[in-house]
């Protein structure tokens, strides 16, 4: 019988590995439907788990559903905030030309897709909103340049750098244990003080998965990249962009003048980093979703130079907001009725909860809690609502085994982050900059969502 050679078992490995990418591919396109009927699915069987586990009426459930419903608007508003500034900042001539000019350096599919990946997890570290957007745009000025490369997978690596958020700068989990407020009530008593960043963004175990998937995930979104003949492109006309119109100062009216004058800007620019940096002068690293929001706020003012420039591209950014908009209520309704309580005090949310903390140990506990947490973030995908149906659960549990308090906070924060990849609401942003539909992405995502769930898990149970 003939040995195999390395480079023949390394044929083989690949060739498995794109089977199962294209399998993947397949049953993404098949079954995923459009992200608000995804919703209204995921809305149906909440209401038809909850009648049995929570011995509620019918209508009962619905009026958790209607409580539910407009529960999240504070934060909604400020998501839908960093989204918007995020894309205005990313969209600014500056970055614009700095990341056409970085894709001009791409020479093939495989630096492009490594390339993008990298751009976007960097980003989404920095701030989710921010990588949503300039990763799309990145992949957009790569698909101008570099031929051949697969539009759809370009696309999804971009996307896949939003998995990191949730350890990154603009983690909205880790930045409500440090704002401090109203802990104790949301965390069932386990949590009375403020948590610095120090202990959850910054700490070993959340550097190193950051610093893991950092390095290891551009090379598997390079290894999904199809044969030639299965690649699908897009035509560069569709990409094309219409400059700008320069208008005649002088010809302009007083009012004209004004919304067009760098002055303006200057000064609110002025004016806002004045607060920023008196902030960080006296609180230090200590991020709240209100300061990141007020930092790219303020620096998309700058970069665009005029409050005209600006506004045009608020009202752009403001498009990819649609989908936050009107989903987000929907998705509280959902976690109304994942938290309403029968007569006998039992929830959905807690039946689910305590059945993971009841099988765990002080080694799994971490693990349980990562895996809980990807599962409701399917019906709840939002860090805020996420914290706001498993803290006053996992948090005490996780007291009551030694687990501190930060840790579990991040195995929430990744558990959240982790089935982002196959939950079609936080790509909407960046497949309506890309002109693509959920199921041209997600099939790679699903790829990433289970190499990523090893990587994770591992980490959080052994170090």
């Amino acid at each position: 019988m003939k040995k195999e050679t390395s480079m023949e078992a390394v044929a083989r490995k690949k060739n498995i590995f794109e089977k199962f990418t294209n399998l993947c591919v397949i049953l993404i396109q098949k079954y995923l439907p459009d992200p608000f009927i995804f919703c209204a699915i995921l809305t149906f069987i909440v209401f038809l788990i909850a009648i049995p586990i929570t011995k509620q009426s019918p209508m009962a459930i619905i009026n958790n559903w209607t409580n539910g419903f407009w529960s999240l608007l504070s934060f909604s508003m400020q998501m839908v905030l960093v989204l918007v500034t995020g894309h205005a900042m990313a969209s600014s001539p500056f970055f614009k030309n700095t990341l056409s000019s970085m894709a001009g350096k791409l020479k093939n599919p495989s630096q492009a897709i490594i390339g993008v990946t990298v751009v976007s997890v960097l980003a989404s570290a920095i701030n989710w909103g921010f990588g949503l957007v300039i990763g799309a745009i990145f992949a957009k000025e790569i698909a101008k340049k570099v031929k051949g490369v697969d539009y759809r997978l370009l696309i999804a690596s971009a996307y896949t750098g939003f998995l990191v958020w949730h350890g990154g700068l603009s983690a909205s989990i880790p930045l409500k244990l440090a704002s401090g407020g109203g802990l104790a009530v949301a965390t069932g008593g386990a949590v009375t003080e403020a948590i610095p960043t120090s202990l959850t963004i910054f700490s070993s175990t959340n550097l190193i998965i950051l610093a893991i998937i950092f390095v290891t995930m551009p090379f598997v979104n390079r290894a999904m990249h199809p044969k030639k003949e299965d690649v699908i492109t897009i035509d560069n006309n569709l990409l094309i962009e219409i400059p700008e119109e320069e208008l005649d100062f002088n010809s302009m009216t007083p009012a004209e003048k004004i919304e067009n004058s760098k002055i303006v800007s200057m000064l609110l620019g002025i004016m806002g980093y004045a607060f920023i940096i008196s902030y960080f002068m006296k609180n230090g690293f200590a991020l709240n979703l209100n300061v990141v929001n007020f930092v790219f706020l303020f620096t998309a003012i700058l970069l665009h130079k005029t409050p005209h420039k600006f506004l045009n591209a608020i009202k752009e950014a403001s498009k990819g907001a649609a989908g936050i908009i009107l989903q987000f209520p929907f998705y509280a309704g959902i976690m109304g009725i994942m938290v309403g309580q029968g007569a006998h005090g039992v929830s959905i949310a807690g039946a689910m909860s305590n059945m993971f903390v009841n099988i765990s140990t002080e080694t799994t506990f971490p693990f349980f809690t990562f895996l809980s947490a990807g599962i409701v973030n399917f019906f709840v995908p939002s860090g805020g609502g996420q914290w706001a149906v498993q803290a006053p659960i996992m948090m005490p549990a996780g007291a009551a085994l030694g687990i501190p308090a930060a840790k579990t906070a991040m195995a929430i924060a990744w558990g959240d982050a982790w089935t982002n990849m196959i939950q079609p609401f936080w790509a909407l942003p960046a497949l309506g900059i890309a002109g693509l539909g959920a199921k041209d992405i997600m099939g790679y995502c699903l790829v990433v969502l289970l190499y990523s769930g090893v990587i994770i898990s591992l980490v959080l149970m052994f170090l």
